[in-house]
C-alpha cells in the first residue's frame, strides 16, 4: 500500500497499515539545530521520508524574516516579530466600511501564484501546480490542492481588524454579509480551479478558537460561516474529493458543525480541546487529524511526558478500522532531545510505514 492509498484509507476508515503522520519543524528550529536536526530527519524516515542531507538553507526565512513588512493581495499590511515564523497584519484596508463600495478584491485566477496567508504573490502559476500534482500521483503520494491559511474567518478580521469585526457579529451590519460572500467568491474561483487539475485533497486552514473558547458565539458562527463553508465545500464533495480543515484553538461547541459543512478530515489541536471531548464528539463521525501539544508537553515536557502523552492519544483516537491521523508542529524552545523522543515514540506507536 503506498502513502495515498494509505491516507484515503484512514481518511475513510477503511483499514489503513499504519497511522499517518506529519512532523513540520518550524524554520527557527532547523536554523537553531542545523546539521544536528538534519540528522535527526535522516533517523526517522518513517515520519519524514526521504530527505537529502545539506538540501535545507538553515537562515532561508523568506520575507518572513524580524521587522519585515509585505502587502499581500488583498491590500492587508503585515509585519513579522519572529525570524520565520507567521506575522500579523497591522493595516487593515477596510476598517472603515465606507471603503468597501471602491474595494476591489483580487481575482486569484489572475494572480501570479497560489496566495498563501502573508505572502504576496511571486512568480509561479497553476500550471507548476499541475504538474508537482501529476509528479505527486505518479509517485503514489496525496495530490493536494490548497487554501490559503486564514481563508475565511480570519480573512474578515485581516480585512476589518478583530476589534471591528467581533463588533459587526454582535451589530450585524449589512455590509457584514457583502463582505464575506466576496471572500466566498475569492475562494471559489480558486477550489474551481482546484478541482479542473484534479485534487485527492482540498487543505484548508482558518483558526476558529481561542485558548479555551470561541471569539464569538456558536449561534453568530452557525448563522454567518456555516452557509460560508458549506457554500465553498459543496462541489469538492460533490466530486467525491476530501476536505481537510485546520483549525488552532478551542472549537468543540462548533465542530461538528465544521463536520456537517462537509469537512471529512478534522485537524484540531489537543488539549485546549480535551481527548475525552474530542473522542466523545467526534470519533467515528470524522477522520481525526490530531494536532500533539505544542505550548506545554512538547516544548517544555521531558522526554517521558511526550511517550506517555503520545501514547495515551492514540490509545484514546486511533481504531483498527482507521479515522485518525497525527500532526505536529514543532517550535522554539523546543529541545533537540524532545523532537527525537517524539519521533521514537510516533513509530512505537504505529505511525509511518514501516521499511
Amino acid at each position: 500500500m503506498n502513502a495515498r492509498e494509505n491516507y484515503l484509507r484512514a481518511a475513510e476508515m477503511n483499514g489503513p497499515e499504519w497511522i499517518p503522520c506529519s512532523v513540520s519543524i518550524s524554520p527557527p528550529l532547523w536554523s537553531k539545530y542545523r546539521e544536528r536536526m538534519e540528522d535527526l530527519v535522516l533517523r526517522h524516515p518513517r515520519i519524514f521520508g526521504k530527505y537529502e542531507k545539506g538540501s535545507m538553507n538553515f537562515d532561508d526565512f523568506g520575507v518572513r524574516r524580524k521587522g519585515n513588512k509585505i502587502t499581500d493581495e488583498w491590500g492587508c499590511v503585515w509585519t513579522f516579530l519572529v525570524d520565520g515564523l507567521q506575522g500579523q497584519v497591522v493595516k487593515h484596508p477596510l476598517e472603515d466600511w465606507k471603503k468597501l463600495k471602491s474595494y476591489k478584491p483580487p481575482d486569484p485566477l489572475s494572480l501570479d501564484n497560489i496566495p498563501q496567508e502573508g505572502l504576496p504573490p511571486s512568480k509561479g502559476d497553476f500550471q507548476k501546480a499541475l504538474k508537482r500534482i501529476q509528479k505527486a500521483k505518479k509517485e503514489g503520494r496525496l495530490a493536494v490542492g490548497s487554501c490559503p491559511h486564514g481563508f475565511m474567518f480570519q480573512r474578515l478580521y485581516y480585512l476589518r481588524g478583530f476589534k471591528n469585526l467581533m463588533r459587526d457579529f454582535v451589530t450585524e451590519p449589512p455590509e457584514l454579509q457583502i463582505l464575506i460572500d466576496m471572500v466566498v467568491d475569492f475562494n471559489l474561483k480558486l477550489i474551481h480551479r482546484w478541482l479542473e487539475i484534479g485534487i485527492d485533497l482540498l487543505a484548508c486552514g482558518d483558526d476558529l478558537g481561542m485558548q479555551d473558547r470561541l471569539p464569538i458565539h456558536p449561534k453568530i458562527f452557525r448563522k454567518y460561516l456555516v452557509p460560508a463553508y458549506k457554500k465553498m465545500f459543496q462541489p469538492v464533495r460533490e466530486r467525491g474529493i476530501h476536505i481537510h480543515f485546520h483549525s488552532d484553538g478551542h472549537i468543540m461547541e462548533i465542530a461538528e458543525d465544521l463536520v456537517e459543512t462537509g469537512v471529512t478530515i478534522l485537524n484540531l489541536q489537543d488539549l485546549v480541546n480535551g481527548i475525552e471531548k474530542i473522542k466523545k464528539t467526534l470519533k467515528g463521525k470524522v477522520c481525526i487529524d490530531i494536532d500533539i501539544d505544542r505550548q506545554k508537553i512538547v516544548p517544555f515536557g521531558k522526554p517521558k511526558d511526550i511517550k506517555k502523552h503520545v501514547s495515551h492519544v492514540i490509545s484514546e483516537l486511533n481504531s483498527p478500522e482507521g479515522g485518525f491521523m497525527i500532526t505536529v508542529g514543532i517550535y522554539p524552545p523546543t529541545p533537540i532531545e524532545n523532537v527525537e523522543a517524539l519521533c521514537q515514540a510516533l513509530e512505537e506507536e504505529g505511525c509511518g510505514p514501516k521499511f
